[in-house]
């Protein structure tokens, strides 16, 4: 890590200064016994969800800080991994003034992101495979370069990055290096969440609506020293995760048997989806992955992706994307879906 950094000195000024709304559960601590709620102008009668939810998600929060080897405390919920990004964003960088990095090809988010909260992005392009240009990423950066985003497993791409470019990020980029883990589940190679104590600029995400199959939900994580988490509580809203989320996502993340089993099959998937388009004479290049998608590069992708749009199968075309002509990604879906596009893609002339 940077000799040099703080994280105190990355916060926005504004942030530094703020006072977080003190919702009425918060103000409120549990004495164990049965209690009379009339604090929160709540209508008292029983419907479930009549009551706010907990703003700290402390049960959802105690059972992935069991699977991931982390404390609570190191862990923010939020709507979405969208909302977790918009406030590192919010709570690191100062509009019209600092700069972000990205390298497409990736998430588009994260440009919509820089955007809306008038950041600017400054894009570095990946190498031909698909890695991290460290030394063109750091010439890049400067003293405003608040945050790197580095999706890996990547998207589009499905690529998980070198573990020394990464490394050397970590310890010369003078920002918060955030480590998009949306993926992570169907990779063979480590998370990062083992090195958070090691790089205290380290800021890692995760979702449910991948391995978990939980999107519906939008639960976003986001990983860190207990330092960032404490910025970004700060900034969000008190009751960012509701009750029904809340509820599931606890439900699906004590599900541990099932979730290991449909990742297997999804693997699986993946592998004969891979063999098979091997087979497919149109299809000039299959990329690695380490996601639940393959990317693949066709004679040409529009008509193609047209093609299957006609016969019911919606992929998406990358082929707009830098270094990602002609390409298609194509998520792994279940057996029966699995064979409806190797069926497809077969008669495709």
């Amino acid at each position: 890590m940077p000799t040099n950094i703080n994280i105190h000195n990355l916060v926005r000024e504004n942030v530094k200064k703020l006072k977080p709304y003190s919702s009425a559960r918060d103000e409120y601590k549990s004495t164990g016994t049965e209690m009379v709620f009339l604090d929160a102008n709540e209508n008292p009668y029983q419907t479930d969800v009549n009551r706010y939810p907990d703003p700290h998600q402390r049960n959802v929060k105690y059972e992935l800080a069991k699977i991931k080897g982390i404390k609570p405390q190191q862990i923010l919920l939020g709507n979405g991994s969208d909302e977790v990004l918009d406030l590192l964003f919010r709570a690191f960088c100062e509009p019209g003034k600092d700069n972000v990095i990205t390298l497409p090809p990736t998430y588009g988010m994260y440009k919509v992101l820089s955007e809306i909260n008038n950041i600017e992005n400054r894009e570095v392009l990946l190498s031909q495979d698909f890695e991290p240009q460290v030394s063109a990423i750091l010439d890049k950066s400067d003293a405003n370069s608040k945050l790197l985003f580095l999706c890996s497993p990547n998207n589009p791409t499905g690529n998980t990055f070198s573990e020394e470019k990464v490394e050397e990020l970590l310890q010369k980029f003078n920002g918060l290096v955030i480590i998009d883990e949306a993926y992570i589940d169907f990779s063979g190679k480590e998370s990062w969440l083992n090195r958070l104590q090691e790089y205290p600029n380290l800021v890692i995400t995760q979702t449910l609506s991948k391995a978990y199959g939980m999107a519906g939900i939008r639960l976003g994580i986001c990983c860190a020293s207990e330092e960032i988490i404490e910025i970004l509580k700060k900034i969000k809203p008190p009751y960012n995760v509701n009750e029904l989320t809340q509820q599931r996502a606890l439900n699906r993340v004590l599900d541990v048997k099932n979730v290991e089993n449909e990742v297997a099959d999804i693997l699986k998937g993946r592998e004969e989806l891979f063999k098979v388009l091997l087979e497919v004479s149109y299809v000039e290049k299959i990329y690695p992955s380490d996601a639940n998608f393959i990317l693949v590069k066709v004679d040409n992708a529009t008509a193609r992706y047209n093609q299957l749009i006609e016969k019911g199968i919606v992929i998406r075309n990358r082929t707009t994307q830098p270094l990602c002509e002609n390409t298609l990604r194509l998520t792994v879906g279940t057996t029966q879906e699995n064979q409806k596009l190797i069926t497809a893609l077969k008669s495709l002339i």
